[in-house]
């Protein structure tokens, strides 16, 4: 009886990152969520940022609003990085639980990266713009009329079934390098690196768009004079 043919190596890698991106982002979904109140705390006391509420982002200076922004996308970087490193080890056996971490750290780096663009996500109508954002981050093209076929309560779940396919289908090539454990340590640290930065540079550019368009609506409202030169943004990363 003939063999069947294997699946390529990339379909493969495709299907379990499927997966594995789909149980991160619904545990992230549900679980994964970073405390507005305690986050917001952490930045005033931290780095100084004179804000009470984050809608007070939205008159704090461009470039301190940027510069954090920045920040929170290179060290979710590096610790995707670490990550993927130290589960590189196990080749293919960790690409389930390499990708459900990934997600984890991409998803709370889109929570700081809203937040500090001055948007909260406390109502079912926030929580859906956040997720909105993630697909756009993610190169998904979720129109108006997509959104509007979906219950409110399903939307999230669609959105993440979708974000799945495509980055499970875009990454698989790129992470074959990792059925050969010594090669995957360094290999799945780069790609995770580089794989958040992406995602988070368009992200970034998503909040920033809004984030300008609130302004626009409110240049008549006072703002908070915070030099671009302050102490915190001279403090090193």
């Amino acid at each position: 009886m003939p063999r069947r043919p294997r699946p390529p190596k990339s379909s493969v890698l495709s299907r379990l990152l499927q997966t594995g991106l789909h149980k991160g982002l619904t545990r992230a979904y549900h679980g994964v969520q970073l405390d507005p109140a305690k986050y917001l705390e952490t930045m005033r006391r931290a780095h100084r940022l004179p804000i009470q509420t984050w809608s007070d982002m939205f008159r704090v200076e461009e470039a301190v609003v940027k510069h954090h922004a920045d920040r929170i996308i290179r060290s979710a970087s590096r610790t995707a990085a670490l990550e993927g490193t130290g589960l590189g080890l196990g080749g293919m056996l960790t690409i389930l639980p390499d990708a459900g971490i990934l997600s984890a750290i991409t998803v709370r780096m889109l929570h700081r990266l809203s937040l500090i663009y001055g948007f909260e996500y406390n109502t079912e109508d926030e929580t859906q713009e956040l997720w909105l954002a993630a697909a756009s981050a993610a190169g998904l093209d979720i129109g108006r009329e997509f959104v509007g076929k979906q219950a409110a309560t399903h939307l999230v779940p669609a959105i993440i079934d979708r974000m799945a396919v495509k980055l499970g289908s875009e990454v698989a090539e790129k992470w074959t390098g990792r059925v050969i454990p010594l090669i995957s340590a360094a290999a799945a640290g780069t790609l995770n690196y580089y794989f958040v930065r992406s995602w988070g540079r368009r992200a970034q550019k998503h909040f920033h768009d809004r984030h300008m368009a609130v302004r626009k609506r409110s240049l008549r409202e006072p703002r908070y004079l915070v030099p671009a030169r302050a102490t915190h943004l001279n403090r090193a990363n």
